[in-house]
């Protein structure tokens, strides 16, 4: 299946397709981002090599539309584009993105990310996880605890979605870092207790039973029963 590479930069996205072409790669290119949702919505994309600044539609809108339509959801993104900033690589990776590479980039390096990225494969899983009352729609990225509807970012999803599918496992932050994140935390860092204590408020505070639980010095566990240490 091609790589589709949405560049609206004429020179970079010639570039972008000759080098992955010679490289092995079946390539489609769109120079705008509404084209590039159009041509992923048709089907047969393997990866997507993605600016943020499009003509149409930006980048984050894109991986926005990709990432809530099933058919698309699971298609890895790498963001390729010259915004560097600390806070544009959080929001991409928040949004849903695998990968963020800022121009001016070593090509060697996008190629063997793209290749990395197509290693992992997709992963074969249930459409729904369940949880006590919590029903995850994986694919709709959608989360109910009984009859309520629980509106998460992607971020959050990302996390949940990472404990649910290890139900009563222990996670590390480092662990949890490297699987929502994709990226390693210095070890002092409060990053991931932030980002689950978001994630509780939504999915424990309103609600007698509570699903996440932390076990000191160990890590974090998503389980229907009481941990010994919530």
């Amino acid at each position: 299946m091609p790589i589709l590479v949405i560049e609206d930069e004429p020179k970079t996205g010639d570039y972008l397709q000759r080098g992955l072409a010679e490289s092995g790669f079946a390539i489609r290119l769109a120079r705008n981002g509404r084209d590039g949702l159009a041509l992923a919505f048709e089907g047969e994309i393997e990866l997507i090599v993605l600016d943020v600044m499009l003509p149409r539609m930006d980048g984050w809108q894109v991986l926005e539309a990709l990432r809530a339509n099933p058919a698309t959801a699971q298609i890895p993104v790498l963001f390729l584009t010259a915004r560097d900033e600390v806070q544009d690589r959080v929001r991409g990776l928040e949004l849903g993105a695998d990968d963020y590479l800022v121009k001016p980039f070593a090509f060697a390096e996008l190629v063997a990310r793209i290749r990395t990225l197509l290693r992992r494969g997709p992963v074969r899983e249930d459409a729904l996880i369940r949880i006590g009352d919590m029903e995850i729609d994986v694919f709709r990225r959608r989360v109910r605890r009984g009859a309520v509807t629980i509106a998460l970012t992607a971020q959050e999803f990302g996390l949940l979605h990472l404990l649910a599918q290890r139900e009563g496992q222990v996670l590390s932050r480092s662990l949890i870092a490297s699987h929502v994140w994709d990226m390693n935390f210095d070890s002092d860092t409060n990053v991931i207790d932030a980002a689950v204590r978001r994630l509780r408020r939504k999915i424990d505070d309103p609600f007698e039973q509570k699903l996440i639980h932390t076990r000191r010095g160990m890590g974090y566990v998503c389980q229907a029963q009481p941990a010994a240490t919530a």
